[in-house]
């Protein structure tokens, strides 16, 4: 009876890292799709006119 436990637990972390890695690739997929290419995205510049205001 202890094997049958010792399996059933192995079973149960296998089926588990397998949830892990499916919902690891969800999330690299869901990060490449929604992903801006370097070309895309603008420099943010400081406007120095609200820091003289604010003084």
């Amino acid at each position: 009876m202890q094997r049958q436990d010792s399996e059933s637990v192995s079973e149960g972390e296998q089926v588990e890292a397998a949830e892990r890695a499916a919902a690891m690739r969800r999330l690299l997929e869901q990060a490449e799709a929604e992903r801006v290419p370097v070309e895309e995205t603008t420099r943010a510049v400081p406007d120095r006119r609200w820091r003289r205001e604010q003084r």
